[in-house]
């Protein structure tokens, strides 16, 4: 039988990351078998610098668009499974992700919570952050959602000023995700230079600031696992 037209659409934008609707509605189909994540973060969940969830963004890209620099392709080509909601927005803070906590969990299995750097970048300190990161966790978990949440990466343009903060903050991570039981996923550690602690591997950052298409290749397929 011949799917209509409009689910192969969202069905084409599901596999690229995201599909919104108007009004900034996330679009998304959950056939039987499917695990549908709610990425809910910032930049890093979006993947920039080379692609976001909104269409109307990445027009500007030109050449620059590829739709591997997403840590969710990766971890989607390792589980045909898995169905990703990419609500990963460039420049938001905690408080500004969590504004959107409803709109991307409605009908998601799987929450995946990101977010704090931009809290660091603009001088605020890390605990409201963490507190509005736990309470992310701590809403997912009431809907029923399966929860994880993922810590903050090294910061090479941020370097040496950010890394304090930075371990602070995934030092709160760790600590809300012992007390409201969810996994932490390791996306410092996987891109943690290891002769250089604190910043990424050249190879696995773009720009100093977000990951490379083999940073986000790592993220996907190392520190992603289903909570």
């Amino acid at each position: 039988m011949r799917l209509p037209v409009h689910v192969y659409v969202l069905l084409s934008l599901l596999a690229a990351g995201c599909g919104r609707a108007e009004g900034g509605e996330i679009a998304t189909v959950n056939r039987e078998g499917e695990i549908v994540v709610a990425a809910l973060g910032d930049s890093i969940h979006a993947g920039s610098p080379y692609w976001d969830p909104d269409p109307d963004l990445r027009t500007s890209y030109g050449d620059d668009l590829d739709e591997q620099s997403q840590w969710e392709y990766w971890a989607a080509k390792k589980d045909p499974r898995l169905r990703f909601r990419n609500c990963g927005v460039w420049g938001e803070r905690t408080d500004e992700i969590a504004a959107r906590f409803d709109a991307c969990t409605a009908g998601a299995d799987v929450l995946v919570v990101q977010g704090g750097i931009n809290d660091i970048a603009q001088g605020r300190d890390v605990e409201p952050a963490a507190e509005n990161l736990r309470t992310m966790v701590r809403r997912g978990r009431e809907l029923g959602l399966s929860v994880a949440i993922a810590n903050v990466l090294p910061w090479n343009r941020g370097w040496p000023h950010a890394e304090e903060p930075i371990d602070r903050l995934n030092e709160l991570i760790e600590e809300l995700a012992r007390e409201e039981d969810v996994p932490v996923l390791p996306f410092y550690a996987t891109l943690e230079h290891p002769d250089e602690p604190g910043r990424m591997r050249g190879e696995w950052t773009s720009d100093g600031d977000h990951p490379s298409v083999e940073g986000y290749r790592r993220l996907g397929e190392l520190a992603f696992r289903l909570p």
